[in-house]
């Protein structure tokens, strides 16, 4: 006996323990899951904002740059201007913008001068001042430059690549070129190009204050995919993104320079570009210049502290979990010998015998309470059998009160059809079956006038009785509120105010308010978080109303509602339903789904509205076995067309 107790003690240990282990390794990998996620994510989000200010620093400087030559290309195309203006008017723009190395204008061969192939005067700074030279010449032909042809050719500004100016300002630099025009014999004529040179010493201080943990850094690419800025100075200007991928061998490298250069943005993760190790890229473009931005998080050092917070989970988690056996080994030796005793007591109650006595346990544990609850349930079991008559009976006194409560329920719903004998504009049916005695779905309809209609269909969140009352409630504030010209979302704002105050349960309804106007099919509607309803074209299309806006009424206050607005053509008919419809399920949970729900429709149609909803009603009851698991509510409204054109032909053509 006693090594049977030691053999569920230890069977009691090692599957409470292997649970526990399952449990705890769950939760530390859904863990680890998510704060990767969150490092990720927030990753991702640092990087956006820390790539997007830089870039917005650098694109301010750009277009002060590019402010200046765009100017003078102004003046310069309103007539000619003598040499002395020409050298005022380059200095003074140097002198005035702290942010520009140098400027110049570069006129076409014997443009300026018939007698001179070159005339390009430039300042640029030295130090402290200014200094003056003239461009052009054999060593420095400055019109074959791509500065000046390209924008000669495309006809429009254009910032060069970064380059090396030897001749001019002999730094490294980037210039902003535009050209500008002159009419000669009443034609356009290329003149010149005005060129604004910035020093990239600026962009390079810049980007290399960029630092991202410990390894992390940034870089800029030109619009060929040179490395224009580098931790790495071997690479600036010498290297591009696509010659490191080829190197390293590196497929997505290469696709991430192409987006760049083509001026995407995107956070991926990349191999770092030198020590092969795992990290996160920003990218995001430089528009004015055409140039690229990213900023490379190396992985490890995001994960660092992650890192070394698992590690001591795990370490706590073995140590307890080696504690937790050892508790449970002793604890089940002491729990299974005095269950043994109770359990051949147990044996007597079980074959009737309801008088026999329960050994005492004086123990306070549960197992000493397990004892003395046996020891009641032999008295409670003799008058449970007495009160079981007693319980029958109010079991089906409340099955009694819930039909009545149904019956009130479908009372106060609409069940007369054709809704309005004075209304020949439009027929309508409806049907609601519940999945309990009681259920939460809503229908109405209403004249609001003698040219306006109204018709709701909600779904109160819940079921049973509190959905039931909720739903009454909520049928009746519809009912008061939805007077004349009053639009549909404003109806759904009033009751939202009204069953928002003091709504302690959190009870919410989904809504589809419409108002339709029986002279001209125009519906004006509101959608409350409700299914969209479908529209059925008179021998054509069968498809789902567009989305509005709007959230669920009833769940906060000073929710605010979208209108929309479409028309109904004579024989057009409009279906609403709530979820219990294609959210039905057969026997293997398929649901019917919002596509078969359009098959079925085009299907039926043709047939009077009547016949369309009971059919459906009848095909969803088969098709759930009758294991109806929500509330079932249809509404089909038919617009027959105005008054005045359902005259009978024969008697407009005598």
């Amino acid at each position: 006996m006693i090594e049977f107790r030691k053999s569920i003690a230890f069977r009691l240990a090692r599957i409470f323990s292997v649970s526990v282990i399952l449990i705890f390794f769950m939760i530390f990998g859904l863990y680890y899951r998510f704060t990767r996620r969150m490092i990720e994510k927030s990753t991702a989000e640092n990087a956006k904002n820390l790539t997007l200010g830089t870039v917005m620093r650098i694109e301010g400087i750009l277009r002060s740059v590019q402010q200046v030559p765009e100017n003078m290309a102004g003046v310069l195309e309103r007539g000619p201007v003598e040499k002395k203006q020409l050298l005022a008017l380059i200095k003074s723009a140097v002198e005035k913008n702290p942010e520009l190395y140098g400027c110049g204008v570069s006129f076409a061969p014997y443009s300026f001068d018939r007698k001179s192939l070159y005339f390009a005067p430039y300042y640029y700074r030295n130090k402290d001042s200014l200094s003056f030279a003239w461009l052009g010449g054999e060593n420095y032909r400055y019109f074959v430059s791509d500065w000046f042809q390209i924008p000669k050719e495309l006809g429009k500004p254009q910032w060069s690549e970064p380059y090396f100016d030897t001749g001019g300002g002999n730094i490294l630099m980037a210039s902003y070129s535009v050209p500008f025009y002159r009419k000669i014999n009443g034609r356009q004529t290329f003149a010149g190009v005005i060129c604004a040179d910035m020093s990239l010493q600026w962009l390079r201080e810049m980007v290399s204050s960029i630092k991202i943990l410990d390894t992390g850094y940034a870089f800029l690419l030109s619009r060929n995919g040179n490395f224009v800025m580098h931790p790495d100075a071997k690479l600036i200007m010498n290297e591009t993104i696509f010659g490191v991928a080829e190197g390293l061998g590196d497929k997505k490298l290469r696709e991430i320079g192409r987006d760049m250069i083509r001026g995407k943005r995107a956070f991926v993760r990349i191999q770092q570009l030198d020590a092969g190790r795992p990290g996160f890229l920003y990218y995001t473009p430089v528009t004015s210049a055409g140039w690229s931005l990213a900023v490379l998080f190396p992985w490890d050092e995001l994960m660092a502290d992650i890192a070394h917070l698992n590690q001591l989970v795990l370490l706590l988690g073995t140590v307890g979990m080696l504690l937790l056996f050892g508790v449970v080994v002793s604890e089940a030796r002491a729990i299974t010998g005095p269950l043994t005793g109770m359990a051949d007591a147990t044996a007597e109650i079980a074959s009737g015998n309801l008088d026999f006595t329960m050994p005492e346990t004086l123990s306070q544990d549960e197992v000493g309470m397990l004892s003395r609850a046996f020891s009641s349930m032999q008295q409670s079991l003799k008058s449970h059998i007495a009160r079981l008559t007693e319980t029958t009976a109010a079991k089906e006194r409340i099955e009694s009160e819930l039909n009545i409560a149904r019956e009130i329920q479908l009372s106060i719903l609409p069940k007369i059809f054709p809704p309005f004998a004075g209304m020949p504009e439009l027929d309508l049916f409806a049907v609601l079956k519940s999945a309990r005695e009681v259920g939460g779905d809503l229908y109405d309809f209403f004249a609001m006038d003698d040219d306006h209609f109204c018709f709701v269909i909600g779904d109160v969140s819940g079921k049973g009785v509190p959905a039931s009352l909720f739903m009454a409630v909520t049928k009746t504030l519809f009912k008061a509120t939805a007077v004349k010209d009053t639009p549909p979302e404003v109806v759904l704002g009033k009751v939202n105010g009204e069953l928002s105050k003091g709504n302690e349960k959190a009870m919410f309804v989904t809504a589809f308010l419409a108002i339709l106007n029986t002279k001209t099919g125009v519906i004006e509607f509101s959608n409350g978080g409700h299914n969209l309803p479908v529209v059925i074209r008179k021998g054509g299309s069968v498809e789902y109303l567009r989305q509005t806006g709007g959230m669920v009424v009833g769940a906060m206050e000073g929710v605010e509602f979208e209108r929309g607005t479409m028309t109904l053509a004579p024989g057009d008919r409009f279906f609403l339903y709530t979820d219990g419809v294609t959210e039905a399920m057969d026997e293997n949970k398929v649901l019917f789904s919002d596509e078969r729900l359009l098959r079925e429709l085009k299907l039926l149609e043709g047939l009077p509205v009547k016949d369309v909803l009971n059919r459906l009603l009848a095909m969803l009851v088969a098709y759930s076995k009758g294991d109806q698991s929500d509330d079932i509510t249809m509404m089909l409204l038919e617009y027959q067309g105005p008054k005045s054109a359902r005259i009978n032909p024969a008697a407009s053509r005598g």
